[in-house]
């Protein structure tokens, strides 16, 4: 920049155009550094370069845009004409034609502005709280016996997660918490599932997981409530929320975060296979080691002129220690992996012993064995109490004053109903009174006649 004086006092300020653009663009970026900018795409490009070219515009006015290609790679959606967005990015001056453009580095339909100002805002104020520290996160337990999950019963990512666990470490213990993880009442049920099993103290490490979708899909994640559970669990704890490129403010809180559920639960599964791994690379590195001392040894000994023989025997005693430490090694590796065999076939046999259509089973025999008992003890009281009722039912027999009617005897009644009286006298009859008169086949009526 030159300035010139001018012959009636005056100073004028000359710029080159290289000057006037880097301070338009300084003026501009640092005015316009992180701005939202709604509009309609027109024009949309994608050169073989990979960097894509659109305009936004509105009634009255359009903003030329560019979107490079390490940034568009991470848009959930590409830029097409006559979509209506929200364009996050900076303001930026490109020289080559002077023209002012809008370097995008997020797109959304419109009408998530909202939605992402709210995420904007809640993430501001918890890390504001220290909730997204490092120093507050806590390592992940490195073979977990006892996991705990809260998602969907239902889908593909359950099913996967218990697929991938089964199959890279079997024999672990998993509970699920079911929970909705979409739409109104999935952030109380998935803080309710954290909150059921911070308080249980059950599993060693949480898994909080849920399928990829879009930004109103995945709320339920972003909701403070969530958020605080997450930090409140004593338990570690997992985000396994969407796809590799989606975030929420559970994985700003979560001791960890998992680019996708099946991801999550590879993380907190070692295969035996692997610590097979270990202990071979571990022989063969105290082999490797062992030989290293040997021959350091040994040029030791040569330098030192000692007896060769000598040599040779000291070396076989070493080469024979060392055999003895293979073999150990190997014996310790076949019984530790008896011990876990055994040890999981105790587990099965109790599983076998416990398993509830066997308990029905005994039940069912204990049930009719009972029954078969108090129907034989019924049987046997109906025969007793029978045969005791049988001479008694005689003796009455023999005892009944029917019987004597039936030999050709009589009662004779006087009086109405409810005051008849047994005759036993003539006195107690006068004469033209009334009688009645009960034999073996019935009852007559008569009248004393004299």
């Amino acid at each position: 920049m030159e300035q010139f004086t001018l012959d009636w006092g005056l100073q004028r300020r000359s710029y080159t155009v290289s000057e006037l653009t880097a301070e338009m663009r300084a003026m501009l970026s640092g005015e316009f550094a992180d701005i939202w900018v709604a509009g309609e795409i027109s024009g949309a490009k994608l050169p073989p370069s990979g960097h894509y070219y659109f305009t936004l515009k509105d009634e009255s006015a359009q903003i030329r845009c560019v979107c490079y290609k390490m940034t568009a790679r991470y848009l959930k959606f590409k830029p097409q004409d006559g979509v209506a967005v929200l364009a996050r990015g900076r303001i930026d001056l490109y020289d080559a034609r002077g023209e002012v453009q809008l370097v995008v580095e997020a797109l959304e339909p419109q009408g998530h502005g909202a939605l992402q100002l709210a995420f904007e805002q809640l993430k501001r104020k918890l890390a504001a709280e220290g909730l997204f520290d490092q120093a507050r996160k806590r390592p992940l337990p490195s073979l977990p016996e006892r996991i705990g999950i809260v998602t969907s019963p239902s889908g593909a990512v359950i099913r996967d997660m218990i697929h991938i666990l089964e199959r890279r470490c079997p024999g672990r213990h998993i509970r699920l918490y079911p929970a909705q993880v979409q739409g109104e009442g999935a952030a109380e049920q998935i803080a309710a599932g954290i909150e059921y099993f911070a308080e249980s103290g059950w599993p060693e490490v949480l898994i909080v997981a849920r399928g990829g979708g879009s930004l109103e899909d995945l709320w339920a994640f972003n909701e403070e409530r969530v958020a605080r559970a997450i930090a409140a669990s004593p338990v570690p704890v997992i985000s396994a929320v969407g796809h590799e490129t989606d975030f929420t403010i559970a994985d700003f809180v979560a001791d960890l975060r998992a680019p996708t559920p099946s991801a999550a639960a590879e993380l907190v599964a070692s295969t035996r296979q692997s610590l097979l791994e270990g202990l071979s690379g571990a022989e063969g590195r105290l082999r490797q080691a062992a030989r290293l001392t040997l021959a350091l040894r040994a040029r030791r000994f040569h330098s030192a002129a000692i007896d060769p023989a000598r040599l040779h025997r000291t070396l076989g005693r070493r080469m024979q220690r060392v055999d003895e430490l293979e073999y150990a090694l190997r014996d310790g590796v076949r019984l530790a992996l008896g011990l876990r065999k055994r040890s999981l076939d105790a587990v099965a046999t109790r599983l076998v012993q416990r398993d509830v259509r066997l308990q029905f089973a005994a039940s069912r025999r204990r049930l009719e064995a009972c029954a078969a008992a108090v129907n034989q003890a019924i049987r046997l009281r109906l025969s007793r109490a029978n045969g005791e009722l049988g001479p008694l039912a005689a003796h009455l027999a023999q005892l009944s004053p029917l019987k004597i009617l039936d030999r050709g005897y009589a009662i004779v009644e006087r009086g109405g109903q409810g005051e008849k009286t047994i005759v036993k006298s003539p006195a107690d009859v006068p004469v033209d009174s009334e009688i009645q008169v009960r034999v073996s086949q019935g009852r007559f009526k008569a009248r004393v006649v004299s």
